[in-house]
């Protein structure tokens, strides 16, 4: 049986090798782009036109080994593949080690493919993750090492994989970033490229320049390590500023809608990969409508005609379907490829706030619930969170639902506490934000970026009875794709709409009733459409005016709108006629100039909003305490007021105290200083010692118990503090040499100093320093000078 199994693996292997290798020949680049097909990507209906053509030889140029810098291969090889020149096409070592790294990590932080395996990938295979694709992955890898030079598949490596920005290969890449040709870099340019194809978006100098320099360094750093270059080579390259944003970009014609275009060729290469997508006769069919991009674009034209002044960004959104209609990214696709729609992550001001309101809404807290508008003073453990509203805009005791239509901050940050943070984060990521989000209690007043094809996509589902639209083949992202066909017209993936539930629809119809309001009468009122048809939104603006929002919507179109300067955060503050720029100026007449057009376009009549049930509120005492909401038991101090749907509201009373007080934070501080923070509490020290370490600080705390939560008033704090069994090193800077000779041998304390200073000389430095524990047989050293 042993003989059988040895004989059949042998055969196995034997037969794979043999297989595979007569693959190898269809790796060559040249053959490859020789026997590419042209693809297309169409607009939708009704005209289709090709926005793009898919075709390889348009955004490669294939170059010899001898037209690419060395620099540039030592570069790739130190990132991609250290051990490249050793291993035979796999990499046990490589392996090994990605293993160790995941597994001390938790989640994957390291690959262990080789180049050689890479360009395999990349040129030849394709299709979802398998055992048997790794496998035929790594046998036709082997196979090409025995076939091929090293310097062969690293050219061709480097000729295929993409950098970013449109570029598929080194010479595009130089091209497009240096705007010189690839045979010669520095290793600023050459560590910055190699760095960027392990992930394209993420390393993208244009959309994430810190993240870029931070990925270049890495570079520069396995190069120093591996002693290619100097230390004095790694800190010129370091300081070697990154290619401006307005300078990057690809030469040629552009098609009506580059943005949109460049974003759906992205998703296309994150599915199937640039060896596909570029010369494998795709028939792309989107969801674009160049009638409605042409009709954005106007819109944006007629009220920011300044050219030196801030530009615009907007997505629309067909919320039944989840259609991307129209996408500007930017002023001008060819003097900067940087998409201000996708790419252009800022921060949301209050147009966030609907994501705060909709987590409230869940738990079950009724618009009705009163809150006092006013500066407020959030406590967050050891620091307090100041927010007032924009010029002192207080309004006094008003409801959430004024709150909303006023877009009232100081409300929002007690709703935002109430909620939780976390929350309000998994209600916008539920809802189709997919930019990070950090559980920051500001995050409910919009500090944390986005951006607006996002924004449009989470708003939709409010439209649409809080469902989410998902496309069925690329999954929790917007709709631009509608279905990908192979050159015979067979369909390759479907991406048909796929509706996931994320809120109920009672939910989504409350806050669309709150948000019709903004636009009725609130913060949001330029944006009223003229028919009077129903409509909802959201306005924002961010501290200083740096970035303005509005996000609305009717039952058929969803629009998101930002206005600002794309390079800086630059305040706004004279833009609108001599006033600042909010939301409910630029971006809120943008919209409704655009949605004014588009409505009709779409043959889409007026029509209403679900009416939404508003169940019976009634009041309950909360207080927010251990980090959520709780009900009062009766003793706490200073509960709120909320108004709960019936059945709703807190599961868990608070274990509140009489006359209850907070338990300070002291360790650290001195016995003084922590008696005076118990006494305004107030509550009373107990004192307990524990033996002082050598040269240990005395009279500080160490210890405390409680260490934090809550007690009565009065009641204990018990405080450990160290104590000196060997005696206390007295402080003796500052007196005179003969006073502080005698202060030390007092204290039976040996001394030393420098040469044979008189008496009268001056004690400026002693260590141990004051009041620290000595120990027996410890002498002090100091320093004096004559007085």
């Amino acid at each position: 049986m042993l003989i059988l199994f040895v004989l059949g693996v042998v055969s196995f292997t034997f037969g794979l090798i043999t297989a595979v290798a007569s693959q190898v020949d269809e790796l060559n680049v040249a053959r490859l782009q020789k026997q590419e097909v042209d693809g297309y990507i169409y607009a939708a209906v009704p005209n289709r036109r090709v926005l793009a053509v898919l075709r390889g030889s348009e955004s490669r140029i294939i170059v010899p080994s001898s037209e690419i810098d060395d620099r540039m291969k030592q570069a790739i090889v130190a990132v991609e593949d250290k051990r490249f020149y050793e291993h035979r096409g796999v990499d046990i070592h490589g392996i090994l080690r990605a293993v160790w790294q995941d597994v001390r990590n938790k989640k994957v932080v390291e690959g262990g493919s080789t180049i050689t395996q890479q360009f395999v990938k990349n040129s030849y295979l394709h299709g979802q993750r398998s055992i048997g694709r790794k496998l035929k992955e790594a046998a036709l890898a082997w196979q090409l090492e025995q076939r091929w030079s090293k310097d062969k598949i690293l050219t061709a490596y480097l000729n295929t994989i993409y950098f970013g920005n449109g570029a598929y290969g080194i010479e595009q890449a130089s091209v497009t970033y240096f705007h010189h040709k690839a045979d010669h870099m520095n290793w600023a340019e050459a560590a910055l490229l190699a760095g960027i194809p392990s992930d394209p978006n993420l390393y993208d100098p244009v959309a994430n320049p810190r993240a870029a320099r931070r990925r270049r360094e890495v570079v520069l750093r396995d190069l120093l390590e591996q002693g290619d270059i100097t230390r004095v080579e790694f800190l010129t390259a370091g300081r070697r500023p990154l290619p401006r944003a307005a300078d990057v970009h690809l030469s040629g014609k552009q098609g009506p809608a580059p943005y949109f275009t460049n974003y759906v060729k992205q998703q296309l290469i994150d599915r199937y990969g640039s060896g596909r997508v570029f010369g494998g006769g795709y028939r792309v069919y989107t969801t674009i409508d160049l009638n409605v991009q042409r009709m954005a674009r106007r819109a944006i034209s007629k009220w920011l005609t300044n050219p030196k002044g801030p530009s615009a960004a907007l997505v629309a959104v067909d919320p039944r379907t989840g259609k991307v209609l129209a996408m500007i990214g930017g002023n001008s696709y060819l003097k900067s490829q940087f998409n201000l729609a996708v790419q252009g992550e800022r921060q949301p001001g209050s147009s966030f706030k609907p994501f705060v309101l909709a987590t409230a809404l869940k738990q079950g807290i009724a618009p009705s619930s009163q809150f006092e508008s006013g500066p407020v003073a959030i406590p967050l453990g050891d620091k307090i969170w100041y927010v007032h509203n924009y010029e002192n805009s207080d309004l006094g005791r008003i409801s959430l639902a004024a709150a909303t239509e006023f877009s009232d901050n100081t409300v929002y940050a007690q709703l935002t506490q109430l909620v939780g943070p976390a929350g309000v984060a998994r209600t916008a990521k539920s809802l189709g934000i997919t930019s990070p989000l950090k559980s920051y209690f500001a995050i409910g007043l919009g500090a944390e970026a986005v951006n607006p094809l996002e924004m449009a996509r989470a708003f939709s589902a409010f439209a649409n009875g809080g469902r989410r639209i998902d496309g069925a083949a690329f999954g929790n992202h917007p709709r631009a794709i509608s279905v990908v066909r192979n050159q015979n017209e067979k369909v390759v993936d479907d991406n048909r709409p796929v509706h996931r539930p994320v809120l109920t629809q009672n939910t989504a119809a409350l806050v669309t009733s709150l948000l019709q309001s903004v636009v009725a009468g609130g913060t949001g009122k330029l944006a009223k459409l003229s028919d009077g048809r129903p409509q909802a939104g959201k306005t924002g603006t961010t501290e200083n005016y740096g970035d303005a929002w509005f996000v609305g919507y009717t039952p058929q179109l969803v629009a998101a709108v930002w206005v600002g300067y794309p390079n800086t955060l630059h305040p706004m503050l004279t833009d609108y006629h001599g006033g600042p720029v909010a939301g409910g100026t630029f971006p809120a007449l943008i919209w409704k100039s655009f949605v004014e057009q588009a409505l009709p376009y779409l043959h889409d009549e007026p029509a209403g909003f679900p009416a939404p049930s508003v169940p019976y509120a009634s009041p309950k005492y909360v207080v927010y305490r251990n980090g959520q909401v709780e009900l009062d038991n009766g003793n706490c101090h200073s509960p709120k007021v909320l108004e709960y749907f019936s059945g709703r509201g807190p599961a868990r009373t608070a274990n509140c105290k009489v006359n209850e007080v907070d338990v300070p934070h002291v360790v650290g501080e001195t016995v003084a200083q922590a008696n005076a923070r118990l006494a305004s509490m107030p509550l009373r020290p107990l004192y307990v010692y524990q033996p002082a370490k050598p040269r240990q600080r005395l009279g500080i705390v160490l210890r405390q118990y409680p260490a934090k939560g809550t007690l009565s008033s009065y009641q204990k704090v018990t405080l450990v503090l160290p104590k000196a069994l060997h005696g206390i090193v007295p402080k003796v800077v500052g007196l005179r040499f003969a006073r502080a000779k005698a202060r030390l041998e007092r204290f039976h304390l040996k001394w030393k100093v420098d040469g044979h200073p008189p008496g009268s000389a001056i004690v400026t430095w002693q260590s141990p320093r004051g009041q620290t524990a000595a120990t027996s047989g410890l002498v002090v050293r100091l320093a004096v000078k004559s007085g």
